[in-house]
């Protein structure tokens, strides 16, 4: 087993931590207009674009905190609960 304890500032990329969640955001491209105003509200920089456009939203490192959720105008981000 990987030793889990974080001893030093930066280090916590070395371990997933998207387990924690309780819901998982759900990206709609249809109903996305790549705003990206999603990005910046996001505390664990989780949502990845590439020229502008959003590209997914890296579940490894994603807590389910559903702030992405709330701040998007266009409702493209859903929380769902892992349980559906």
């Amino acid at each position: 087993m990987k030793n889990s304890n974080i001893l030093k500032d930066g280090n916590s990329i070395e371990f997933k931590t998207g387990a924690w969640r309780a819901r998982t955001p759900s990206h709609s491209k249809e109903k996305c207009k790549n705003c990206m105003m999603c990005v910046p509200f996001c505390p664990e920089a989780c949502i990845k674009q590439e020229d502008n456009i959003l590209v997914g939203i890296d579940l490894d490192y994603c807590k389910g905190c559903g702030v992405c959720s709330k701040v998007c105008p266009f409702g493209a981000i859903e929380m769902k609960d892992n349980n559906d």
